[in-house]
C-alpha cells in the first residue's frame, strides 16, 4: 500500500514544530505501525535527510516505550492496542495518516514524537514502591490475599505507564496511571502499611509535575492499552479521602 503521512518535527524541546508531509511507499500490511516508520526513515536516511525521532524498546506491547497519537487518538485506531502492535493491514491504500507526539504540559517535547515521561517516574519515586522491611522473602501461600483483590491489583499492575491517559484527557491529567499505581499496591497485604500516606504523596507528586484534574471525561479508559478502568480512579479517591481524615485535613 501506499500512504501520506504528515509528521510532526520539532528538532528540540525550545524550538517550534510544524507537521511535514512524506510518502511511504510499497509498505506490506504485514509491518506493524514501527516497522512502517523505519521503512520512511531508511528512505529519509538514503536521501541524505533528517530520521523521524520516535520512542520503542521491546515493539511486544510490553514496556510502554512507545507511542505518539494517530489520526488523533493516542496509540490509534485499534482499542487495547499498543503503537508498536497496531499492523498496517487497519489502514486503506492511499489514507493520509497524521502522526504526532502525546500533548501535555507535563510531557514536553523533546524532539519530533518524542516527549519526556519522566513526571510519570516522579510520581512513582514519591510513594509507588513498599518501603516496609519484610525480611526475606514469605512462603508464597503464607499470605492469603482475598481473590477479587488479588484479581484487582493485577489488573492494575498491568499499567505499563505509556501516557496515552494523558494525552487523551481534555485536563492532560494523570489520575488513571496515578490510580493504577496506588491500586496495584493497595489491594495487596503488603501496600497496606503506606497505604494512606501513599496515595497523598503520589497524588502530590502527579499535582505539582502539572497534570490536570480529572473530571470524568473518560477519555482515558477509552485508550488506556491495558484497558485500566475508571474504578481505579474511583478507588484513589476514596483512598485519598480517608487519607485526608486520618491526617486530621
Amino acid at each position: 500500500m501506499n500512504l501520506t503521512l504528515k509528521v510532526w518535527r520539532q528538532p528540540s524541546r525550545e524550538a517550534e514544530g510544524r507537521f511535514v508531509t512524506y510518502e511511504a511507499r510499497d509498505i506490506s500490511e504485514h509491518m506493524s505501525f514501527l516497522e512502517m516508520l523505519d521503512v520512511v526513515n531508511e528512505d529519509l536516511i538514503v536521501n541524505g535527510d533528517e530520521p523521524i525521532a520516535f520512542d520503542h524498546d521491546c515493539r511486544e506491547g510490553i514496556c510502554g516505550t512507545c507511542g505518539f497519537v494517530i489520526d488523533g487518538v493516542p496509540h490509534g485506531p485499534n482499542a487495547l492496542t499498543t503503537t508498536c502492535q497496531l499492523h498496517m493491514r487497519f489502514f486503506n491504500d492511499v489514507d493520509t495518516i497524521t502522526i504526532e507526539p502525546f500533548r501535555a504540559r507535563a510531557f514536553p517535547v523533546l524532539k519530533d514524537l518524542m516527549v519526556d515521561r519522566s513526571a510519570f517516574d516522579r510520581i512513582i519515586q514519591a510513594g509507588g514502591f513498599i518501603s516496609t522491611d519484610t525480611g526475606s522473602a514469605p512462603e508464597a501461600n503464607s499470605v492469603p490475599v482475598p481473590k477479587a483483590n488479588a484479581e484487582t491489583a493485577m489488573s492494575n499492575a498491568e499499567c505499563i505507564a505509556c501516557g496515552a491517559c494523558v494525552a487523551s484527557c481534555p485536563n492532560a491529567s494523570a489520575m488513571l496511571f496515578t490510580s493504577a499505581k496506588v491500586s496495584h499496591l493497595g489491594n495487596l497485604p503488603q501496600g497496606q502499611p503506606e497505604r494512606m500516606s501513599r496515595v497523598l504523596k503520589m497524588v502530590a507528586a502527579m499535582d505539582e509535575a502539572g497534570f490536570g484534574a480529572c473530571t470524568n471525561h473518560a477519555e482515558c479508559e477509552a485508550v488506556c492499552p491495558k484497558g485500566i478502568t475508571l474504578d481505579s480512579i474511583a478507588r484513589l479517591n476514596r483512598d485519598r479521602l480517608a487519607a485526608s481524615f486520618h491526617r486530621g485535613e
